[in-house]
């Protein structure tokens, strides 16, 4: 496999999330088809100036609305264009592939369609076409191919001419570069944007790389989105059993705060944790359990938290998925050494842990790298205090920084701000959702109860941090367009799953 040049690559699901994103950016997913098949077509146009017959073996997905777009250029070109639909065309349901499908049908008559829904249909191909086009499928693609697609790549194989493989070819898995049963051996494939993390351990496959830009900026990747909401939901299966969407631990409270864990322990079921458990001291526990029957309050010992506490709350490391340490906790000084020393359990068994607020300050004082996924939640202020230093004006400074001390804990950093900032030691990402209404209280703590949940689904802390921020934010603004900015921080829990199931519902501000 030879490359033109070197891009680093990108996986299906980052693909994915930014595909989606690009469209929340008023970047439609019908413009960069239209962009991609362009591609395909200057490619052909560049390779074959004289040749005049081509065919395209198309599936009924995006790679196939690919391959319908380069041919209506070709056919514009003074091309014979023939298709090769694995299927029938009255169930292609992409969005933009059946438009650009309907886009070929005032021309059907200048080309070649033979839908194909099993292997006894496939035409014969004369075995001197000197370009044949695979667009049957791209990425994502997990399982070992199934007929008709399977026939159609054996089909593709058979044939002499030269082979182009739109995006990745079909039947290797675009992550790990593992042949799903078949394969098409493509002399050329056309990717987008990027090359997908397999295409290097596929050389036999893939030919001669070449990667096109299709309009999409790679500032896209920064910006958080809808995409990332998508990569953080986990799917629910029939036979599933309570836990099994996990079990999150919420440590907070304090003979003065009550408010703050209830309202990250809400917020943690609403993203659809099977079950939170809430630990504070006693009067503190029993006021959270009066608040909400949802919640399952563990009574502590004494007026705050303390380092008697860590043993009674050893039980219920075995049992959860994550845990969440800071709302309403205090600065107490017997209370920062509480969070010493159960921070040390916690990375003992072994949980992924997200610190907020007072968990933050007191974090603070003995600042170390931790061996398990680590979320930080902290506010400028919060951040100065854990970094030593403020962060600067500008914005990419701010990034740099920010980073840098994500590498030096090992963990993910989310500040919050007009701009949130999400970092891990090599990845970076910008949120721009939520609104000046939610400088009310209790807001942060909804933020840390969205990413706990998550955390506890098993979602990498990355892209939990990036998916609560989004979701935190969005939900802020749709209370904010409902009754302006005179919000509680209740207001936005009742928004959570919505944001869940329908992330594009959120128009960009």
């Amino acid at each position: 496999m030879q490359t033109k040049n070197v891009i680093a690559p990108i996986s299906s699901r980052e693909m994915r999330a930014i595909e989606t994103n690009s469209e929340y950016y008023d970047l439609s997913l019908l413009q960069l088809m239209e962009n991609a098949g362009r591609n395909i077509t200057q490619e052909i146009q560049k390779r074959f100036p004289n040749t005049k017959k081509i065919t395209f073996f198309c599936g009924l997905g995006g790679n196939g609305g690919d391959g319908f777009v380069a041919a209506r250029h070709l056919l514009a070109q003074g091309y014979f264009v023939e298709i090769i639909l694995a299927g029938k065309s009255k169930d292609i349901h992409h969005p933009s592939t059946i438009q650009n499908w309907n886009a070929l049908k005032p021309v059907m008559d200048r080309i070649a369609i033979f839908e194909v829904s099993d292997s006894s249909a496939i035409p014969s191909v004369k075995a001197t076409d000197a370009v044949i086009v695979d667009a049957l499928l791209g990425t994502g693609i997990k399982e070992k191919l199934k007929a008709p697609i399977l026939q159609l790549v054996e089909v593709i194989n058979s044939l002499k001419g030269f082979k182009i493989a739109v995006d990745v070819p079909t039947g290797i898995d675009s992550d790990t570069g593992d042949v799903l049963g078949c394969a098409v051996k493509a002399d050329l494939t056309v990717t987008f944007y990027k090359p997908k993390t397999g295409l290097d351990n596929a050389k036999d496959f893939v030919g001669v790389l070449t990667v096109c830009d299709i309009g999409l900026p790679v500032e896209f990747e920064r910006f958080a989105g809808p995409g990332d909401v998508n990569l953080a939901v986990k799917p629910r299966f029939s036979g599933m059993h309570k836990g099994d969407s996990g079990r999150l631990l919420v440590v907070g409270g304090s003979n003065v705060f009550s408010g703050a864990p209830t309202l990250a322990s809400v917020a943690a079921l609403r993203t659809g944790v099977d079950i939170v458990y809430t630990a504070s001291p006693e009067k503190t526990a029993q006021a959270i359990s009066s608040m909400s029957p949802d919640l399952i309050s563990i009574k502590l010992y004494g007026n705050n938290l303390n380092s008697d506490n860590v043993d009674e709350l050893e039980p219920y490391l075995a049992m959860i998925d994550a845990v969440v340490v800071g709302p309403g906790l205090g600065l107490k000084s017997e209370t920062a050494e509480f969070v010493k020393m159960f921070i040390d359990r916690v990375e003992k068994a072994g949980k992924a842990l997200l610190l907020d607020a007072d968990g933050l300050k007191a974090f603070a004082k003995f600042k170390r790298s931790l061996q398990v996924p680590l979320v930080l939640t902290p506010h400028e202020g919060e951040f100065a205090v854990l970094a030593g230093q403020t962060l600067p004006v500008d914005l990419e400074d701010k990034i740099t920084l920010v980073q840098k001390i994500a590498k030096e804990f090992n963990a993910v950093l989310l500040v919050k701000g007009q701009v949130d900032i999400i970092c891990s030691s090599n990845r970076a990402k910008l949120n721009f959702t939520g609104n000046a209404g939610m400088t009310v209280g209790g807001t942060g703590d909804i933020l840390s109860g969205i990413v706990g949940g998550l955390l506890a689904q098993k979602t990498p802390a990355f892209e939990a941090a990036v998916a609560g921020a989004f979701v935190n934010g969005a939900c802020g603004d749709f209370v904010a367009s409902n009754i302006g900015s005179h919000m509680l921080a209740t207001d936005i829990i009742d928004w959570i799953p919505k944001m869940f199931i329908d992330p594009m519902s959120h128009k960009r501000q």
